[in-house]
Protein backbone atom coordinates (compact mmCIF):
# COMPACT_ATOMS: atom_id res chain seq x y z
CA UNK A 1 0.00 0.00 0.00
CA UNK A 2 1.22 3.04 -1.31
CA UNK A 3 1.84 5.78 1.89
CA UNK A 4 0.18 8.85 1.33
CA UNK A 5 2.62 11.98 1.19
CA UNK A 6 2.43 13.95 4.75
CA UNK A 7 1.73 17.66 5.04
CA UNK A 8 5.39 17.80 6.78
CA UNK A 9 7.14 16.42 3.41
CA UNK A 10 5.28 18.65 1.10
CA UNK A 11 5.62 21.97 3.48
CA UNK A 12 10.05 20.71 3.76
CA UNK A 13 9.46 20.35 -0.04
CA UNK A 14 8.34 23.50 -1.05
CA UNK A 15 10.85 24.99 1.60
CA UNK A 16 13.99 23.35 -0.42
CA UNK A 17 12.54 24.77 -4.00
CA UNK A 18 12.29 28.11 -1.77
CA UNK A 19 15.88 27.91 -1.10
CA UNK A 20 16.91 26.80 -4.40
CA UNK A 21 15.46 30.05 -5.87
CA UNK A 22 16.52 32.46 -3.29
CA UNK A 23 20.28 31.02 -2.92
CA UNK A 24 20.74 28.98 -6.05
CA UNK A 25 23.81 26.44 -6.01
CA UNK A 26 26.29 28.66 -7.67
CA UNK A 27 26.08 30.72 -4.34
CA UNK A 28 27.13 27.93 -2.26
CA UNK A 29 30.88 28.92 -1.60
CA UNK A 30 29.09 32.25 -0.34
CA UNK A 31 27.07 30.79 2.58
CA UNK A 32 29.77 30.72 5.28
CA UNK A 33 30.00 33.98 4.69
CA UNK A 34 26.45 34.83 4.38
CA UNK A 35 25.99 33.27 8.07
CA UNK A 36 28.61 35.64 9.36
CA UNK A 37 26.29 38.84 8.18
CA UNK A 38 23.52 38.89 10.93
CA UNK A 39 26.15 39.09 13.85
CA UNK A 40 28.43 41.70 12.12
CA UNK A 41 25.32 43.91 11.57
CA UNK A 42 24.72 43.27 15.20
CA UNK A 43 28.60 44.33 16.14
CA UNK A 44 28.14 46.86 13.20
CA UNK A 45 25.40 48.23 15.48
CA UNK A 46 27.46 48.19 18.92
CA UNK A 47 30.06 49.76 17.22
CA UNK A 48 28.26 52.35 15.65
CA UNK A 49 26.78 53.12 19.24
CA UNK A 50 30.57 53.39 20.46
CA UNK A 51 30.58 55.81 17.89
CA UNK A 52 27.87 58.10 18.52
CA UNK A 53 28.59 57.85 22.59
CA UNK A 54 32.73 58.80 21.89
CA UNK A 55 31.47 61.99 20.04
CA UNK A 56 28.64 62.97 22.73
CA UNK A 57 31.64 62.49 25.44
CA UNK A 58 33.76 65.22 23.27
CA UNK A 59 30.54 67.98 24.13
CA UNK A 60 29.96 69.98 26.94
CA UNK A 61 26.18 70.30 28.35
CA UNK A 62 25.02 73.94 27.19
CA UNK A 63 23.27 75.09 30.11
CA UNK A 64 20.64 77.50 29.00
CA UNK A 65 19.80 74.87 26.29
CA UNK A 66 20.36 71.90 27.86
CA UNK A 67 21.99 70.57 24.67
CA UNK A 68 25.11 69.67 24.16
CA UNK A 69 27.59 72.31 22.53
CA UNK A 70 28.95 71.55 19.11
CA UNK A 71 32.49 72.66 19.77
CA UNK A 72 34.89 69.48 20.70
CA UNK A 73 36.04 69.43 24.46
CA UNK A 74 37.88 67.14 26.92
CA UNK A 75 35.57 68.47 29.79
CA UNK A 76 33.65 66.09 30.52
CA UNK A 77 36.78 64.11 30.82
CA UNK A 78 38.04 66.53 33.43
CA UNK A 79 35.42 66.88 35.49
CA UNK A 80 35.26 62.95 35.91
CA UNK A 81 38.79 62.79 36.90
CA UNK A 82 38.42 65.88 38.72
CA UNK A 83 35.67 64.97 41.04
CA UNK A 84 36.32 63.09 43.93
CA UNK A 85 32.82 60.85 43.90
CA UNK A 86 33.55 59.56 40.26
CA UNK A 87 37.07 58.68 41.24
CA UNK A 88 35.53 56.85 44.29
CA UNK A 89 32.77 55.26 42.04
CA UNK A 90 35.71 53.98 39.67
CA UNK A 91 37.63 52.29 42.29
CA UNK A 92 35.03 50.89 44.03
CA UNK A 93 33.86 49.04 40.78
CA UNK A 94 37.36 47.73 39.98
CA UNK A 95 37.90 46.42 43.54
CA UNK A 96 34.33 45.06 43.84
CA UNK A 97 34.99 42.82 40.36
CA UNK A 98 38.53 41.70 41.31
CA UNK A 99 37.00 40.68 44.42
CA UNK A 100 33.96 39.16 42.66
CA UNK A 101 36.23 37.35 40.24
CA UNK A 102 38.26 35.85 43.18
CA UNK A 103 35.55 34.43 45.32
CA UNK A 104 33.62 32.84 42.31
CA UNK A 105 36.37 31.39 40.84
CA UNK A 106 37.20 30.07 44.23
CA UNK A 107 33.48 28.39 44.64
CA UNK A 108 32.57 27.92 40.85
CA UNK A 109 36.18 25.60 40.45
CA UNK A 110 35.12 22.77 42.80
CA UNK A 111 31.56 22.76 41.64
CA UNK A 112 32.41 22.38 38.70
CA UNK A 113 34.64 19.89 38.96
CA UNK A 114 32.72 17.74 41.02
CA UNK A 115 29.91 17.92 38.43
CA UNK A 116 32.52 16.70 35.64
CA UNK A 117 34.01 13.95 37.80
CA UNK A 118 31.45 12.38 39.85
CA UNK A 119 30.07 9.07 39.15
CA UNK A 120 26.75 9.53 40.44
CA UNK A 121 24.30 10.04 37.82
CA UNK A 122 21.64 11.72 40.33
CA UNK A 123 24.13 14.10 41.64
CA UNK A 124 25.13 15.71 38.64
CA UNK A 125 21.48 15.65 37.58
CA UNK A 126 20.85 17.99 40.86
CA UNK A 127 24.20 20.16 40.38
CA UNK A 128 22.92 20.76 36.50
CA UNK A 129 19.54 21.58 37.73
CA UNK A 130 20.81 23.81 40.55
CA UNK A 131 22.98 25.65 38.33
CA UNK A 132 20.71 26.29 35.44
CA UNK A 133 18.02 26.92 37.64
CA UNK A 134 18.87 30.35 38.77
CA UNK A 135 19.03 31.46 34.62
CA UNK A 136 15.22 31.24 34.83
CA UNK A 137 14.90 34.10 37.47
CA UNK A 138 15.97 37.61 36.69
CA UNK A 139 18.83 39.62 37.97
CA UNK A 140 16.65 42.24 39.88
CA UNK A 141 14.55 39.37 41.41
CA UNK A 142 17.20 37.63 42.88
CA UNK A 143 18.80 41.38 44.08
CA UNK A 144 15.38 41.64 45.87
CA UNK A 145 15.13 38.15 47.25
CA UNK A 146 18.34 38.73 48.99
CA UNK A 147 16.53 41.94 50.66
CA UNK A 148 14.43 39.67 52.05
CA UNK A 149 16.94 37.32 53.59
CA UNK A 150 19.36 39.95 54.46
CA UNK A 151 16.93 42.82 55.83
CA UNK A 152 16.20 43.74 58.75
CA UNK A 153 13.46 41.58 59.73
CA UNK A 154 14.80 38.80 56.53
CA UNK A 155 15.53 35.29 57.36
CA UNK A 156 19.24 35.56 58.84
CA UNK A 157 18.02 38.29 61.45
CA UNK A 158 15.43 35.63 62.36
CA UNK A 159 17.61 33.16 63.11
CA UNK A 160 19.96 35.10 64.55
CA UNK A 161 17.26 36.64 67.14
CA UNK A 162 16.24 33.10 67.97
CA UNK A 163 20.24 32.59 69.11
CA UNK A 164 19.61 35.78 71.01
CA UNK A 165 21.66 38.16 68.91
CA UNK A 166 20.94 41.26 67.95
CA UNK A 167 19.76 42.21 64.31
CA UNK A 168 22.86 43.71 62.10
CA UNK A 169 22.20 46.02 59.23
CA UNK A 170 23.65 44.11 56.36
CA UNK A 171 21.59 45.32 53.56
CA UNK A 172 22.81 48.68 51.59
CA UNK A 173 26.38 47.61 52.52
CA UNK A 174 29.54 46.83 50.26
CA UNK A 175 29.47 42.88 51.35
CA UNK A 176 25.75 42.37 50.33
CA UNK A 177 26.57 43.72 47.02
CA UNK A 178 29.82 41.49 46.70
CA UNK A 179 27.15 38.39 48.04
CA UNK A 180 24.56 39.07 45.17
CA UNK A 181 27.20 39.62 42.81
CA UNK A 182 29.10 36.34 43.59
CA UNK A 183 25.62 34.81 43.73
CA UNK A 184 24.56 35.84 40.03
CA UNK A 185 28.46 34.96 38.76
CA UNK A 186 28.86 31.63 39.81
CA UNK A 187 26.75 29.83 37.46
CA UNK A 188 28.41 31.69 34.59
CA UNK A 189 31.96 30.55 35.75
CA UNK A 190 30.72 26.86 35.99
CA UNK A 191 29.78 27.13 33.22
CA UNK A 192 33.28 28.05 31.15
CA UNK A 193 34.78 25.94 33.63
CA UNK A 194 33.32 22.76 33.37
CA UNK A 195 34.54 22.12 29.65
CA UNK A 196 37.92 22.66 30.55
CA UNK A 197 38.07 19.94 33.17
CA UNK A 198 36.34 17.63 30.90
CA UNK A 199 39.34 18.36 28.68
CA UNK A 200 41.49 17.00 31.58
CA UNK A 201 41.69 13.10 30.78
CA UNK A 202 40.78 11.94 34.74
CA UNK A 203 43.93 8.74 33.54
CA UNK A 204 46.19 12.18 33.99
CA UNK A 205 45.60 12.47 37.61
CA UNK A 206 45.53 8.59 38.21
CA UNK A 207 48.68 8.62 36.69
CA UNK A 208 50.09 11.73 39.08
CA UNK A 209 48.83 9.79 42.23
CA UNK A 210 50.08 6.28 41.29
CA UNK A 211 53.64 8.16 40.59
CA UNK A 212 53.19 8.49 44.56
CA UNK A 213 51.83 12.30 44.29
CA UNK A 214 49.25 13.34 46.84
CA UNK A 215 45.75 14.68 45.91
CA UNK A 216 46.92 18.47 46.43
CA UNK A 217 49.80 18.49 44.50
CA UNK A 218 47.92 16.88 41.90
CA UNK A 219 45.57 19.12 41.99
CA UNK A 220 48.10 21.90 42.33
CA UNK A 221 50.64 21.33 39.38
CA UNK A 222 48.36 18.47 37.12
CA UNK A 223 44.66 20.19 37.34
CA UNK A 224 45.33 23.93 37.80
CA UNK A 225 47.50 24.05 34.96
CA UNK A 226 45.79 22.63 32.40
CA UNK A 227 42.24 23.94 33.83
CA UNK A 228 43.70 27.84 33.15
CA UNK A 229 41.76 28.12 29.97
CA UNK A 230 38.22 27.69 31.51
CA UNK A 231 39.90 29.85 34.45
CA UNK A 232 41.19 32.70 32.44
CA UNK A 233 37.74 32.84 29.90
CA UNK A 234 35.78 32.67 33.82
CA UNK A 235 38.26 35.01 35.11
CA UNK A 236 37.47 37.54 32.01
CA UNK A 237 33.34 36.88 31.62
CA UNK A 238 33.27 37.55 35.39
CA UNK A 239 35.41 40.33 35.54
CA UNK A 240 33.54 42.04 32.86
CA UNK A 241 30.07 41.51 33.74
CA UNK A 242 30.88 42.97 37.42
CA UNK A 243 32.63 45.93 36.38
CA UNK A 244 29.51 46.88 33.77
CA UNK A 245 26.12 45.48 36.31
CA UNK A 246 24.09 47.65 37.09
CA UNK A 247 20.74 46.01 39.24
CA UNK A 248 22.69 44.48 42.40
CA UNK A 249 24.61 47.54 43.00
CA UNK A 250 21.01 49.65 42.79
CA UNK A 251 18.95 47.19 44.70
CA UNK A 252 21.42 45.76 47.16
CA UNK A 253 23.57 49.38 47.21
CA UNK A 254 20.23 51.18 47.77
CA UNK A 255 21.69 54.18 45.62
CA UNK A 256 24.53 54.64 48.27
CA UNK A 257 27.30 52.33 46.62
CA UNK A 258 26.94 53.01 42.77
CA UNK A 259 28.97 51.17 40.31
CA UNK A 260 30.00 52.98 37.04
CA UNK A 261 27.11 51.70 35.19
CA UNK A 262 24.65 53.45 37.53
CA UNK A 263 26.80 56.48 37.60
CA UNK A 264 26.10 56.19 34.11
CA UNK A 265 22.83 55.97 33.87
CA UNK A 266 22.09 59.04 36.64
CA UNK A 267 24.15 61.19 33.85
CA UNK A 268 21.95 60.29 31.17
CA UNK A 269 18.40 59.84 32.84
CA UNK A 270 19.16 62.05 36.35
CA UNK A 271 21.18 65.11 35.50
CA UNK A 272 20.54 64.88 32.07
CA UNK A 273 23.71 65.51 31.11
CA UNK A 274 24.35 62.86 27.99
CA UNK A 275 28.16 64.05 27.37
CA UNK A 276 28.65 63.53 31.02
CA UNK A 277 27.31 60.10 30.71
CA UNK A 278 28.92 59.08 27.50
CA UNK A 279 32.21 60.08 29.12
CA UNK A 280 31.75 57.36 31.95
CA UNK A 281 30.46 54.96 29.53
CA UNK A 282 34.33 55.38 27.41
CA UNK A 283 35.77 55.24 30.89
CA UNK A 284 33.79 52.08 31.85
CA UNK A 285 34.86 50.35 28.29
CA UNK A 286 38.47 51.88 27.87
CA UNK A 287 38.91 50.03 31.67
CA UNK A 288 37.31 46.88 31.07
CA UNK A 289 39.42 46.37 27.48
CA UNK A 290 42.14 47.56 28.79
CA UNK A 291 42.20 45.26 31.66
CA UNK A 292 41.53 42.75 29.38
CA UNK A 293 44.12 43.25 26.98
CA UNK A 294 46.66 42.64 30.08
CA UNK A 295 45.36 39.64 30.76
CA UNK A 296 45.64 38.45 27.50
CA UNK A 297 48.96 40.05 27.23
CA UNK A 298 50.55 38.76 30.13
CA UNK A 299 48.75 34.95 30.08
CA UNK A 300 48.47 34.63 26.14
CA UNK A 301 45.66 34.62 24.17
CA UNK A 302 46.64 30.85 23.61
CA UNK A 303 44.94 30.58 26.81
CA UNK A 304 41.81 30.21 25.79
CA UNK A 305 42.93 27.37 23.07
CA UNK A 306 42.60 30.92 20.15
CA UNK A 307 46.04 29.75 18.98
CA UNK A 308 48.79 27.31 19.94
CA UNK A 309 51.98 27.71 20.62
CA UNK A 310 55.49 25.52 19.70
CA UNK A 311 56.83 24.84 22.95
CA UNK A 312 59.21 22.30 21.71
Amino acid sequence: MKQPYSLIWRTLDALEWLRARLWPPWLAPATPYALLVPGVLLVGLLVLGLGYIGDYSLRELDTSTFRLGEDYTLANYREVLARPVYLRIIWRSLLASLIVTALTLILAFPYAYLMVRTTSRWVRKFLLISLFLPFFIGQVVRAYGWLIILGQQGLVNTVLGWAGFEPVRMIFTYPAVLLGLVQYMLPFAVLLLAPAITAIPEEVELASESLGARWTSTFRHVVLPLARPGLVAAGVVVFTLTLTDFAMPEVLGGGKLDFIANAVYDGFFQISDAGLGSALAVVLVALGSLLVALVFGFLGVGTLGLGREDHR
